[in-house]
């Protein structure tokens, strides 16, 4: 016997699809969802760890901007200090050489000259001063050209101010520096030796000319526009004159003994 089914089977399929469709669709929905939230937190994660990075970040370059600051201001430092060695340096070179210097200075310049400046400058050395003739100049430089401490000299200037009757003509002289190959060997072998001393000046021309000297160097000390360094370098360049100045000249003191001597002999003469 055959069945007929007479309920309306198409009407249930329809809406047994459209519920599987509304499920189908709230589930992709709430996928959807679930995916932009999870994406939402992770986007958050990242921002909050590129915000933690930077702040890290900027405080190292912080920390690093102190530290070249602090570099910079111990270059500074340390740039000071090379120029205070390269001058404390220069000075321990040339302590010899400022004594022979002067000493020949002494030496060189005649009765008839003064020196009024001097100025040295690196390998050079400008001398200023008075003199009683032309030759009493020229006198001058031959004789610093012989000297072993003082080479060529150039004659700047040299005139008739009659200023001074007796030291008329003004002078100015471009001397070049020498060191000795002795001298030098001697200062590299043993840096701790001293210089020698200035002798002490035998005649009265050459107290003279050393006072005089003396007289300029404790001038340039007084001026206020020089640094310390400087005004310990020319102090080290007074002393060993001072020292000079200060020892008494044996052949001065011998002249008032060999006086009485003489004239007794002279009155047992008569």
């Amino acid at each position: 016997m055959a069945h007929i089914n007479l309920l309306p089977w198409r009407v249930e399929r329809r809406k047994q699809r459209q519920r599987e469709f509304f499920m189908q669709l709230g589930a992709a929905f709430v996928a959807a969802v679930l995916v932009v939230l999870v994406w939402s937190l992770w986007m958050d994660a990242r921002i909050n760890t590129q915000n933690d990075r930077d702040t890290y970040l900027q405080g190292e370059i912080k920390q690093l901007d102190e530290r070249i600051a602090k570099i910079k201001d111990l270059e500074k430092v340390r740039e000071s200090l090379l120029a205070r060695k390269q001058i404390i340096e220069q000075l321990q070179a040339n302590r010899s050489q400022m004594v022979h210097l002067f000493d020949e200075l002494v030496k060189t310049i005649p009765a008839s000259a003064r020196l009024n400046g001097l100025k040295q400058t690196g390998d050079s050395m400008s001398l200023d001063g008075v003199a009683q003739s032309n030759a009493s100049v020229a006198e001058y430089m031959r004789n610093i050209e012989t000297s072993p401490w003082m080479g060529h000299a150039d004659l700047r200037k040299t005139e008739n101010t009659h200023g001074d009757s007796r030291l008329p003509y003004s002078f100015g002289l471009d001397v070049a520096l020498n060191r000795p190959k002795a001298e030098e060997d001697s200062d590299s072998a043993d840096e701790a030796k001293m210089p020698p001393p200035i002798p002490a000046p035998k005649t009265p021309a050459e107290r003279e000319q050393a006072e005089a000297l003396l007289k300029l160097i404790h001038a340039k000390s007084a001026d206020p526009n020089r640094s310390p360094a400087e005004r310990a370098k020319i102090n080290a360049m007074a002393k060993p004159l001072e020292d000079a100045l200060a020892t008494p000249n044996p052949s001065a003191s011998a002249k008032p003994e060999t006086k009485p001597a003489s004239a007794t002999t002279a009155g047992g003469a008569k």
